[in-house]
């Protein structure tokens, strides 16, 4: 058995759902000390995160990723247990065995190579956080915030999140879009169905609304980055009988929004639409990140030369789905990407991996690592 597929299974083998990291995190710490990285745990409330750094010197390539997995659903479903790893006609399956415990596995794997073979010039990162997958309120923003706190500066990190598409390898990931909430409640008078002039309905006077935010155009997104998106994900209306007009309507939403538009516009434009159709009504806005972006340079040329080296194919550099913890990472000074394997099972049943792209994996990691 490869290195790299034990330690997958031992993590897996953890029922980590957030944000309880089910000791996953003390087998890494557990690795990494050996090699002689100076380990920080960082607890905030009932989530567990550690830091870790091999050397001091300039640059500082930090791997980042999470333990905490979504629970399994329905266990039925599943063709084995979701926390038990199992192979079967070549794959390994198991909730987190492509997002994201095979990255860390294939991280710490690749960190063991390196160091065997060589001193670094510069210096080696752990940001790992039990909070990715549920509110990350005391995941990696924190420890961000404990490094800017300690004048810990972040060159290049690589965010383990499943990036590949259809083959291993095919995408790099070098941004992601930002992500806004808005719980709108829409009022109205409760009445009886038969006598609708003395009530007002929230559903009818919300609908045109709720069309003309469905069908604006925010944006057209620029040359990195696809559109801004307007999806509602919830509505919720009625008082629990067929002859009553509800008093309110509830619906929740989510824009995905590309660098061409800030939050505080995108706020300002969905509330003009709003009044322009005299709908009473609040809206409790949350956002979840701002988008971020790395520009092709040095860490992607790196990054890419790897995945070719190994794979043999030129990665797409995307900034396609959903938010990453990478959102909390990224600044000014500090280039990030994501790279992992096939996302084609994450937060599904029968999550599962190739098992022969595991060490793969670790090669582009320990490839990345001896580039920079």
């Amino acid at each position: 058995m490869s290195a790299t597929l034990e330690l997958t299974r031992q993590l897996i083998n953890r029922e980590s759902v957030t944000p309880d990291d089910c000791g996953c995190q003390e087998i890494l710490i557990t690795r990494l000390k050996q090699l002689g990285f100076h380990i920080v745990r960082l607890p905030f409330g009932e989530v567990n995160n550690f830091w870790a750094r091999y050397g001091d010197a300039s640059p500082l390539l930090a791997f980042a990723g999470h333990t905490d997995v979504v629970p399994p659903g329905e266990l039925d479903s599943w063709n084995s247990p979701p926390f038990e790893p199992t192979e079967k006609e070549g794959r390994l399956y198991g909730r987190g065995a492509a997002d994201m415990k095979s990255s860390l596995a294939a991280m710490v794997i690749a960190c063991e190579n390196f160091l065997a073979r060589q001193t670094p010039k510069g210096s080696i990162g752990f940001l790992i956080t039990s909070d990715e997958e549920g509110p990350a309120e005391n995941g990696t923003v924190k420890v961000v915030d404990w490094l800017k706190q300690n004048n810990v500066h972040i060159d290049y990190c690589v965010v383990g999140e499943p990036s590949s598409a259809v083959e291993f390898g095919d995408t790099l990931k070098i941004g992601r879009r930002g992500s806004l909430n808005g719980g709108l409640t829409i009022k109205g008078v409760q009445g009886h169905v038969a006598y609708p002039d003395a009530a007002v309905n929230p559903i009818h006077t919300a609908l045109p609304a709720l069309a003309e935010l469905s069908s604006t155009i925010w944006d057209n997104g620029n040359k990195a980055f696809p559109q801004t998106t307007f999806q509602i994900s919830n509505i919720h209306g009625g008082a629990g009988a067929v002859n009553v007009i509800p008093e309110t309507l509830k619906v929740n939403f989510n824009f995905r929004f590309s660098p061409e538009l800030d939050a505080a516009t995108i706020k300002q434009r969905c509330e003009s639409i709003l009044d322009k159709y005299s709908i009473s009504y609040e809206i409790d806005w949350r956002l979840s990140g701002n988008p971020f972006y790395t520009p092709p340079g040095k860490l992607t040329e790196m990054v890419c030369a790897s995945i070719e080296e190994v794979t043999g194919q030129q990665p797409e550099l995307s900034t396609s789905g959903g938010t990453s913890d990478g959102r909390f990472i990224a600044s000014e000074h500090t280039q990030v990407v994501e790279f992992g394997p096939i996302n084609a099972s994450i937060h599904k049943v029968n999550e599962n991996t190739d098992i022969s792209e595991l060490d793969k994996l670790a090669l582009v990691y320990e490839g990345i690592l001896q580039r920079l």
